[in-house]
């Protein structure tokens, strides 16, 4: 028999447990106070955004020579899960700097690296992530901005779409194609808002309401050489190796709206009563809320799964099918333990006067972007059958 590849043991150290415990308290306290009022003014949590600044999350992910907190892809899965229970919004604002710097701490020379990382640790700026294009969403190879050399920069111009935090970002990666070629014909730049990046709107969305989600626009916008991310050409590779390391966490995060919903249902059911009893002596009930535990737990076990095989170099190539497999199966799980959440509260969970409707409608979400549930599963798909 040939032992194919050994599992990572994926039980947290005691450290992680007492880290998780403060980041547990501080989001109870902090954050979950402030969720319901951000779903409904659908606006931006400075708050949120201070708060995150005041324990150093907005250095956490990032390495220490840069200010951060250099903390593993486990414990920053930890955060987002936390975040993510006591409110979508902020974990987002949490999740999407790291995605958007990736490609500048893996592929940017050092002078950017050095520039632009102690500012995004110390929450100075804020990041956001241009990929997708109104045509180009998950056939990322079909997109059309267009960046032309011009002497020692150049020249962007198109149009992004589905950009968190856009309008709040000082900085934008962003991907454009420098060749007709398909795959090798994409160039990863590094832009500042203040060179002309225009917000040309932003959307009315179902969840996650307190992160703004926009299309901007390119339109002769100068771009320094000294802001390429890597080689030229090779955009698309490093595209891809970013969302692998980052899906994981958008993991973690349908993780943290799961098991949210399912800690104020719990309490729920056991203090609503009818007929007399608690609905929580309902055996019907009872196995509703084992099964959803059972989930929530299977999908927390793969997401930290795939961001250990991340945190250790994935030498065994398993990074790209373990992640897509975390971030399918959690943000399954999500809906189905929200909606079902809804369900245990009756009535009540219909109404915003109850957390759960609002974090159904935030789980949606994480079942589509960083790539939707079909595309996780044809790149599963793929790896099995080839």
């Amino acid at each position: 028999m040939t032992v194919l590849h050994e599992t990572q043991s994926m039980t947290l150290t005691d450290a992680q447990r007492e880290f998780r415990t403060v980041i547990r308290k501080f989001c109870r306290d902090k954050i979950a106070p402030q969720a319901a009022e951000t779903d409904r003014t659908a606006t931006y949590n400075w708050d949120a955004w201070e708060s995150l600044k005041s324990m150093e999350l907005t250095g956490l992910s990032f390495p220490l020579e840069y200010g951060g907190g250099g903390a593993s892809l486990v414990e920053q899965a930890i955060v987002a899960e936390e975040l993510a229970a006591a409110c979508a919004s902020t974990s987002l604002m949490f999740l999407i700097n790291k995605l958007s710097m990736l490609p500048v701490l893996n592929f940017a020379s050092e002078e950017l690296r050095s520039t632009y990382l102690p500012r995004m640790c110390s929450g100075e700026s804020q990041a956001s992530y241009a990929l997708s294009e109104p045509d180009a969403g998950s056939d990322v190879a079909s997109m059309t901005t267009r960046a032309v050399a011009d002497g020692d920069s150049w020249i962007l111009n198109g149009t992004k779409c589905w950009i968190t935090n856009a309008g709040i970002s000082d900085l934008y990666t962003v991907f454009a194609r420098t060749s007709p070629d398909r795959h090798s014909g994409i160039t990863a730049f590094l832009v500042k808002a203040e060179w002309g990046v225009q917000v040309d709107k932003l959307e009315h969305k179902l969840g996650i309401k307190g992160s703004p989600t926009g299309v901007i626009r390119f339109d002769d916008v100068r771009v320094p050489d000294s802001h390429r991310i890597g080689e030229v050409g090779k955009g698309f590779g490093v595209a891809m190796h970013t969302l692998d390391r980052s899906r994981p966490t958008i993991g973690a995060q349908a993780v943290g709206i799961a098991q949210g919903a399912l800690d104020f249902a719990i309490g729920y059911l056991k203090e609503r009563r009818t007929f007399g009893r608690p609905l929580a002596d309902n055996q019907g009930l009872q196995w509703m809320v084992a099964d959803c535990a059972m989930r929530i737990e299977a999908a927390r076990h793969m997401v930290h799964h795939a961001c250990a095989i991340a945190d250790e170099g994935d030498p065994q190539g398993e990074l790209s099918v373990a992640g897509a497999m975390a971030k399918c199966f959690a943000s399954d799980v999500a809906m189905q333990v929200t909606t079902d959440a809804v369900q245990f509260l009756g009535g009540y969970g219909y109404t915003s006067e109850f957390p759960v409707e609002r974090m159904m409608r935030d789980a949606k979400i994480t079942q589509i972007y960083e790539g939707t549930n079909q595309i996780q599963r044809m790149v599963i798909a793929k790896h099995l059958l080839s």
